[in-house]
């Protein structure tokens, strides 16, 4: 496993994107300012699929699975966004705005390993000093050498270029959007300033090439693309949370996640299915049921993660299973955070095989903090 480099702004990998979503950089970073409750409105592309740097943070994920001949990969790639406010009045050009991140993962299911790296850098605003972008026209994210891109109206381009972990993907859409929650706006606690505008695109054909040490393999799959924006705050109460996107076999498209008590009881919970026709169901509150049924411990760190699940939503029960035990990324020597997040496998009630996807699991080490 790699780690992530020391960043002497404690910038966030992995499951902090999505701590940083519900939660913010706190009031430290982004200044005192109280979240509202956010309207619902309607999204409009292609604007939409551009950034928000006038909310607190957003965040675009693309995970997927893929092959080689009979090698399977799982990877995933993010770009992070989050707005300090403190600094939003300054004039200079090197006034930090934003802080990006961008972070990015392979797993080699056959070598029974996960690879990952990441990137970081502030964003005035100014072209001419700044390491990173973020249009608000389109999806066009970038840090250095690495972006995530929306090519053509179907079409997406990932480029990553790390030392030991590298991607040059294309994304092909194959549906619609599927706008989570109610219309896209997602609720994410119990009060209503904890929520986000939330879109996704599952079962997007992927083709490029993966590269681990140098080692390139031309790839094919499947991949789920999230896009979110909020000013929200996470509950105080909430220690962690389990998350899963899975794309189906038969081109439907599952979503569900629950936030956690430290008791293990469930604060929060929702998603939604849709099927390959497209027809909608959004979860809600207390639809949704996490029951853990294997677990897991890293030799590395002592935490005890559930590597298998019960997932039951309205839809019917299914169960989620890893495809690698150690998919623990240990950011402890950057960020302080601990957590799982990996390809998995997604089975029916009868035990057959019906899709596979990601499952992200926090605050399993020690609760997250923000």
């Amino acid at each position: 496993m790699t780690h992530p480099p020391a960043h002497p702004h404690g910038l966030p990998s992995g499951p902090r994107r999505r701590a940083l979503l519900l939660g913010g950089w706190g009031a430290a970073t982004l200044g005192a300012v109280p979240a509202l409750a956010l309207p619902p409105q309607r999204l409009q592309f292609p604007r939409d699929f551009g950034s928000h740097p006038d909310f607190r943070t957003e965040w675009w994920y693309v995970t997927g699975r893929a092959l080689a001949g009979s090698r399977e990969f799982g990877f995933q790639v993010t770009f992070f966004r989050s707005r300090i406010a403190s600094t939003q009045s300054l004039r200079s050009a090197f006034a930090a705005k934003q802080l990006v991140f961008a972070h990015a993962a392979i797993t080699d299911v056959q070598g029974q390993k996960l690879w990952h790296d990441q990137r970081t850098a502030r964003m005035s605003g100014s072209a001419q000093v700044d390491l990173a972008s973020a249009s608000e026209a389109n999806t066009h994210v970038s840090l250095r050498d690495w972006s995530l891109q929306r090519i053509a109206p179907s079409l997406y381009g990932a480029v990553v270029r790390g030392q030991e972990v590298a991607m040059d993907l294309r994304f092909t859409d194959t549906q619609p959007l599927l706008l989570q929650g109610d219309a896209g706006l997602s609720r994410k606690g119990p009060k209503p300033a904890q929520a986000s505008y939330y879109y996704s695109l599952p079962q997007l054909q992927v083709a490029g090439t993966l590269t681990l040490q140098g080692q390139a393999h031309q790839v094919s799959g499947t991949a789920w693309l999230d896009h979110e924006w909020s000013q929200a705050l996470l509950d105080p109460r909430a220690v962690g949370w389990d998350w899963i996107g899975m794309n189906l076999l038969d081109g439907s498209a599952l979503t569900a996640f629950r936030l956690r008590t430290a008791h293990g009881e469930a604060l929060w919970d929702g998603g939604s299915w849709r099927s390959a026709s497209g027809a909608l169901r959004p979860f809600q509150r207390g639809e949704v049921v996490f029951e853990p049924l294997r677990h897991w411990t890293s030799a590395a760190t002592g935490t005890r993660y559930p590597v298998a699940w019960r997932v039951r939503t309205p839809v019917g029960s299914h169960t989620v299973h890893a495809a690698v035990d150690a998919q623990e990324l240990d950011s402890r020597a950057s960020t302080g955070a601990v957590y799982w997040e990996g390809l998995s496998r997604l089975r029916d009630a009868k035990d057959q095989l019906v899709g596979h996807g990601y499952l992200e699991m926090t605050g399993y080490g020690q609760p997250l903090r923000l």
